[in-house]
């Protein structure tokens, strides 16, 4: 994909569009809870087993599966925020990003957790929009993108801690993936295709 491809899918979305497109992602977290719910938490099945090949991939669909309904209150205002500011960014990237930090994330769940942990949840996605808006801003060094940047680590900078081993019960290998994926999703969209322009 040529950076001028590039350019064109990442157009700005308007901020309606923006909310209608993660209010409805978020919507559909709580239908799959209440699913998840009255099935007595059957749809976990479908979490990340570690190091099973033919549990791979569940990368994909883990992060729409949550523990209980705490889990995905505390999920959902972050999931929301940060997602309509990822999408702000324009449709193709957002895309793009997203994809880089599920695979990554859960890889390192699958890989790095413990035989027989099950992971899931939209958290690691979280530290990776987190983590990826962090970085896009300097990269990009727009003045409203390095705002967005700022604004963000005064929010969220806190939960970065999550990346360390400090809670039972809560899979800091998903967020350290997710945290690395979007530093990787940063660099290659914004990073990347900025020094391949430079170089033309």
């Amino acid at each position: 994909m040529t950076s001028n491809t590039l350019s064109r899918r990442g157009g700005q979305v308007p901020a309606r569009t923006a909310a209608i497109a993660i209010g409805a992602w978020t919507a559909l977290l709580w239908v799959i809870e209440v699913l998840d719910q009255v099935t007595r938490s059957a749809l976990e099945m479908f979490g990340i087993h570690a190091w099973q090949v033919s549990s791979l991939p569940s990368v994909f669909v883990a992060p729409l599966l949550h523990d209980d309904w705490a889990h995905l209150t505390a999920n959902t205002i972050p999931f929301f925020v940060l997602g309509f500011l990822v999408l702000m960014g324009g449709l193709g990237r957002a895309g793009w990003a997203t994809l880089i930090v599920v695979v990554v994330s859960g890889l390192f769940a699958w890989l790095l957790s413990p035989p027989y942990t099950v992971t899931i949840g939209a958290s690691g996605l979280i530290f990776g929009w987190l983590t990826y808006l962090l970085v896009r801003g300097f990269l990009t060094r727009n003045g409203a993108q390095i705002a967005i940047s700022i604004g963000v680590l005064v929010l969220y900078g806190g939960v970065l801690w999550g990346v360390l081993p400090t809670q039972p019960g809560v899979s800091w290998q998903a967020h350290l993936g997710g945290a690395v994926g979007g530093v990787l999703a940063a660099w290659w969209l914004h990073g990347r295709a900025d020094a391949a322009r430079k170089a033309l």
